[in-house]
């Protein structure tokens, strides 16, 4: 409804196809839980379909309204596709590495319901043959039943600086378009917007459950 009452086809067309996009990413997630081959390729077209189109989304219907030229909407699509990614990744480390106070969830609620994420399928590719198997049979059974070896592993390898890192990669390349121009974008109606790095400075330290 509100799509119409804007009566901008070139908004009702971005709004569309990321809608479109969402409902495919949600898919995708829901055929990879339970599957402990999934590439990271395969989880990362994932959350780009999924958490980040609706950032790109956002980003560029903002230069659309503010009627900022091509290269500006482009930019800031690309800003918002790779912010998105970037939170994404930072989320699924929340999950093995914050309290539910920080993160808004519980500790291995990713893992409960057999979601292969970035922190996971690193550990599998890089872990011991023992450390592979417990992650293997926890994402294709579920549950919290094997949590505490999951964590327990987590916390010997290099699963979260390595997911962590990839999240600081993404918010670069987010910022590095709009970062070449020193001067603020002007969005219009007399404000000016300054886009800095996304991601502040944290302390990932090995989790201890109760």
């Amino acid at each position: 409804q509100i799509m119409v009452e804007v009566r901008d086809m070139r908004i009702m067309e971005i709004l569309a196809d990321a809608t479109n996009t969402i409902a495919e990413g949600e898919v995708m997630q829901l055929l990879n839980c339970g599957d402990a081959d999934t590439t990271e390729e395969r989880y990362l077209h994932v959350i780009r379909s999924k958490t980040a189109k609706l950032f790109e989304a956002a980003t560029q219907l903002g230069a659309i309204i503010a009627k900022r030229p091509q290269a500006e909407e482009s930019a800031l699509a690309a800003y918002g596709m790779h912010l998105g990614t970037a939170f994404q990744l930072i989320d699924d480390v929340l999950d093995y590495n914050a309290s539910p106070e920080e993160s808004g969830k519980n500790i291995g609620d990713d893992l409960a319901e057999g979601k292969p994420t970035l922190p996971l399928i690193y550990l599998m590719r890089t872990g011991t043959p023992e450390q592979s198997a417990v992650v293997r049979h926890a994402i294709e059974h579920g549950g919290r039943e094997q949590i505490t070896e999951v964590i327990s592993a987590i916390n010997t390898s290099d699963a979260i600086i390595y997911t962590a890192n990839a999240a600081k990669q993404e918010a670069q390349l987010a910022a590095w378009p709009i970062l070449q121009s020193t001067a603020p974008i002007d969005v219009g109606n007399g404000s000016m917007v300054s886009v800095r790095p996304p991601i502040r400075a944290y302390s990932f330290a090995p989790t201890v459950l109760p």
